[in-house]
């Protein structure tokens, strides 16, 4: 049998700003999913591992977190710079370990710029307040870090949810233990090289890769302070309690349904091409996907368009890889399943094989109408370019529909009619509202987070509401004139 050659070397911990190598005894291969080509290994590190990092972090941060906050952004403008330069070589590393298309890939390393152009703004947005509260007496407040926190990442964004944690986190005085997804590993490692070239100090911010024992260990640790975590609702729940118990402070994303509520007044072309690319964007391999849509009244015309823009999006072209075999086979078993319980499939993107690519794992875009909401495809995350389509006869009965599911992360409605949209913003139970948009992701300063089982914790991991998590508040009540006339507030 012949031997698959690794186009990286084996991939390490990344400790102190050097290289290490795991103790660990198990390995897993790193696939890429647009060919089933052998791209590296990844070591499943041990406590050990993780206990090695946590020291030195926590070294690091002793005297990181004492650098005034306008010399640590230094160190992000200056990586920003380097992001723009390497975004090439970026996007590539992306598409080759997640399968997005290159454009995706491009845009999604655009967006960690944006993160990264942020956290440079933070030092004139934590100037901390003073008042004089009484003759003599002044209360100042001040932003102090966590201390070493810790960022369990997903494999569906390689650059951009690292992105999400390592600019503010860092500039704001904590140091990081980074946990990349076990199937993405390459891209945090060009993260972490870009960094040291723009000047962050070793030990500030290491790598420890693995599987579900580093994510417990993580949890469990007494010299990790905070703990961030993004990815399905099942482990955002188990982390977040896990680590809470150990009175860390958390905050974790889960999955997502979002529904898009599509009312006989949209606009068909614009409302058509919104729904398709929110629906195979990233092959639908993201929690802010369109999964469920509700077509309002007579809205045959415009999913009748849909149909016509989905058999536009080619796998191997403008739509990527699904992140491994697994995943392809439960995708097209959800389909499988819907059409068994009576569903119409419309565009069906099953047994999908690229010309060139036959390794490769590809589902193509598919269209399922007739779904009623007690159906896997209705209530499930699916992950994968699929949507499907539920029937109202009106605005309240589809709001009832998007309100039962547990999940929050986003809502939208499609319409004309500003009052209709007014509606729905105000009763959708999702933290992320769309208005004839597909995927409602907020740009910085504001900040990316849903509601219900989306999102589990108090705060934001970015924009402006991300600093009440990575800092603690300090208050100060001084006085100094002991001749000055006393009340009772001094």
């Amino acid at each position: 049998m012949a031997t698959l050659t690794m186009k990286y070397p084996e991939v390490k911990n990344y400790v102190g700003g050097k290289y290490v190598s795991s103790k660990a005894s198990k390995h897993l291969d790193v696939i890429s999913p647009l060919d089933g080509s052998l791209l590296s290994t990844v070591p499943l590190s041990t406590k050990e591992d993780l206990s090695d990092a946590v020291s030195v972090a926590r070294k690091a941060f002793e005297t990181w977190s004492k650098v005034p906050i306008k010399e640590r952004v230094q160190v992000f403008f200056r990586y920003k710079t380097l992001l723009e330069k390497n975004i090439v070589e970026l996007s590539k590393l992306v598409q080759e370990e997640n399968g997005k298309t290159l454009d995706e890939a491009r845009a999604e390393v655009e967006k960690s710029i944006e993160l990264t152009e942020f956290a440079c703004s933070l030092p004139q947005l934590i100037g901390g307040e003073i008042l004089e509260v009484s003759k003599g007496v002044e209360c100042r407040t001040d932003y102090y870090p966590v201390g070493v926190v810790a960022c369990i990442v997903p494999f569906n964004f390689p650059s951009m949810v690292p992105n999400w944690t390592i600019p503010n986190a860092i500039a704001l005085g904590n140091t990081m233990i980074l946990k990349p997804s076990e199937v993405v590993p390459l891209s945090c490692i060009k993260i972490v090289e870009l960094l040291k070239e723009a000047g962050l100090p070793d030990g500030v911010l290491n790598i420890v890769n693995g599987d579900r024992e580093i994510v417990e260990a993580i949890c469990d640790h007494p010299g990790i302070d905070a703990v961030s975590f993004v990815g399905s609702t099942k482990v955002a729940k188990l982390v977040y309690a896990r680590a809470a118990s150990h009175f860390k402070r958390v905050l974790t994303l889960g999955g997502a349904k979002n529904h898009l509520m599509v009312l006989p007044d949209a606009h068909p072309a614009m409302t058509a091409s919104n729904v398709t690319a929110s629906m195979s964007g990233c092959a639908g391999q993201r929690c802010m996907a369109a999964s469920a849509m509700i077509a309002v009244g007579n809205s045959q015309h415009i999913i009748d368009m849909i149909c016509e823009d989905a058999k536009k999006v080619v796998p191997g072209q403008n739509l990527g890889a699904v992140i491994s075999k697994g995943a392809k086979e439960r995708i097209e078993g959800y389909i499988t399943e819907a059409e068994k319980q009576g569903a119409k499939i419309l565009v069906d993107g099953r047994n999908c094989v690229v010309k060139g690519k036959e390794n490769g794992f590809y589902v193509g875009p598919t269209v399922i109408d007739y779904v009623t909401p007690d159906m896997s495809v209705a209530r499930e995350e699916i992950f994968g370019p699929v949507i499907s389509i539920m029937r109202a006869k009106d605005i309240d009965e589809a709001l009832a529909i998007e309100n039962a599911s547990p999940y929050g992360n986003a809502a939208a409605v499609f319409t004309q009619s500003g009052g209709a949209a007014r509606y729905v913003i105000e009763r959708a139970s999702a933290g992320m509202i769309g208005v004839n948009i597909g995927v409602p992701v907020p740009r910085e300063p504001f900040s990316f987070g849903g509601w219900n089982d989306s999102k589990f914790g108090v705060g934001d991991l970015t924009g402006k509401s991300s600093i009440e998590f990575w800092t603690k508040l300090k208050k100060t009540t001084t006085k100094w004139n002991a001749e000055a006339k006393t009340n009772w507030m001094s």
